[in-house]
């Protein structure tokens, strides 16, 4: 029998179909038909220019726009040849760090939820609307963030953001204790995870897959360690790893990951720096608003930056980061305006997705549920 399950499906989490192959309840074959939310994310890039787009990457993986922000503006200051002062780079840390874990609590919530156990999706909420408080007092949005910049951040972070971090960190140790008391040793919850989606280390590799989805079939990869950008390189963190590669170990290894992410937020507070935001370049950072109005040279860098926008080299170059569902990368070749001739995402979701018919081979059809839950897709970083 031929099932299509969405897309307008709650497990699918967005518009995902997958056409489905069953011999009875056990799935023979899954072809995923994905697109229903492209909306030419690299074609509006290179339209936009490059300052203009950072709201864009908001909408790719929109759980964590932070880290969709930060991978934008690393590439073009790459291309450009510059570097954001410390300050910065520290808040971009915490924050994209503080998004990973805002983007495994929905994860979390969520998948436990599409397996019935519903007392998890509340309890990781509360703690995802303390991190959205944050990022509220930081830049004014809770969800499209829209806050890196090409050479710095848009604004610094308020007076009580240290204290603000802190609270939640002090805290949150114990939530996560909470939630795997609920899960990790319930039989319910192992009988519908574990040997359920399983996928060897070295199919892994071959897929290209990447983030928990690797680590869980135990490939010890992570940019952050590998290929260290921002100051991950002055901070101590474990990377977990699975052994079975099955939906249990990813689990396992996302929950690990959210401890080793406060551990960093932690460390990049204690070390966080004073000094400015942003790169001092007019023609890269928009001047001090105070200064408007007192020098004419100011007014002019502020107007040209607005309308023509941030100017790169010509060149090619490529910069990923470890988001919270894998590697994004940003592919740019530019030609010396503010324009790229070409923009090139590299989505984790998009490449995680293509192991789904070999994880879901098999197996029952309520377990495609569980799979799909910890493959942990987001369309728009999908489709793009």
């Amino acid at each position: 029998m031929v099932l299509n399950m969405g897309p307008q499906h709650p497990s699918t989490h967005g518009v995902l179909r997958l056409v489905l192959e069953l011999d009875g309840e056990r799935i023979v074959e899954v072809v995923p038909d994905i697109g229903y939310l492209h909306r030419g994310m690299e074609k509006l890039a290179e339209a936009k220019g490059y300052h203009r787009f950072i709201p864009f990457t908001d909408r790719l993986d929109y759980l964590s726009p932070m880290s969709n922000n930060t991978a934008l503006v690393l590439a073009v200051e790459k291309l450009i040849g510059i570097e954001a002062p410390p300050r910065a780079q520290y808040l971009r840390v915490i924050l994209c760090e503080l998004a990973r874990i805002s983007s495994h609590l929905l994860w979390l919530g969520t998948s436990a939820l599409d397996i019935g156990a519903m007392s998890v999706f509340l309890y990781t909420f509360r703690e995802r609307e303390t991190i959205y408080d944050i990022f509220e007092d930081v830049c004014g949005a809770r969800f499209t963030v829209s806050y890196m910049r090409v050479g710095g951040v848009s604004v610094d972070v308020p007076e009580h953001f240290i204290r603000t971090v802190q609270s939640f960190l002090d805290d949150f140790g114990g939530k996560i204790d909470e939630y795997e008391s609920l899960l990790t040793d319930n039989k319910i919850w192992r009988m519908r995870t574990e040997g359920i989606g399983a996928i060897s280390a070295e199919r892994a590799i071959e897929y290209g897959l990447s983030g928990p989805c690797l680590r869980g079939s135990g490939v010890d990869v992570d940019l952050r360690r590998d290929n260290p950008y921002l100051v991950y390189d002055r901070l101590d963190f474990d990377i977990p790893l699975g052994e079975n590669g099955d939906t249990f170990d990813r689990y396992l290894v996302r929950m690990e990951e959210m401890r080793q992410s406060r551990r960093i937020v932690q460390q990049a507070l204690d070390q966080l720096p004073g000094g400015p935001i942003k790169i001092e370049d007019n023609k890269i950072s928009y001047p001090a608003r105070e200064t408007l109005k007192s020098s004419m040279e100011t007014l002019i860098h502020h107007f040209l930056l607005a309308s023509e926008g941030v100017k790169a080299p010509a060149g090619e170059v490529y910069s990923p980061i470890e988001a919270p569902k894998g590697e994004l990368g940003i592919y740019i070749v530019g030609d010396g305006t503010g324009y790229p001739k070409r923009l090139r995402i590299r989505s984790p979701s998009f490449v995680n997705l293509s192991a789904l018919p070999e994880m879901a081979r098999g197996h029952m059809i309520a377990d495609l549920v569980a799979i799909i839950g910890t493959i942990d897709l987001v369309l728009g970083d999908c489709d793009r």
